[in-house]
């Protein structure tokens, strides 16, 4: 099981790269646009959003460390051009500003 878990990480790990807001707007538009904390770590949380961890991600949520990006929060990254990291874990793109 530990291995299983390593090669999933590694390979969520290599699906994970920059993108500049202005390619992932569409997903905010749809809804689909999850922010993560830059204080967690963006591979650990898409892991535990693939496992269904239910009760991690309430607590990350109730934290507002994991949730559907702002509108405020969108507009800032639009003007500054902000240039993201992000993860897709189906159906979700998780981004995370570092």
């Amino acid at each position: 099981m530990e291995q299983d878990n390593s090669l999933i990480q590694a390979k969520v790990n290599l699906e994970t790269s920059r993108i500049a807001w202005q390619e992932l707007q569409r997903f905010f538009a749809s809804g689909v646009l999850i922010f993560v904390s830059s204080d967690l770590d963006l591979v650990q949380v898409a892991l535990e959003m693939s496992k269904d961890n239910k009760a991690l991600l309430a607590d990350w949520m109730q934290a507002e460390k994991v949730g559907k990006v702002r509108d405020e929060q969108a507009k800032e990254w639009y003007e500054n051009n902000t240039q993201l990291w992000a993860v897709v874990v189906k159906p979700w793109v998780l981004v995370q500003n570092k």
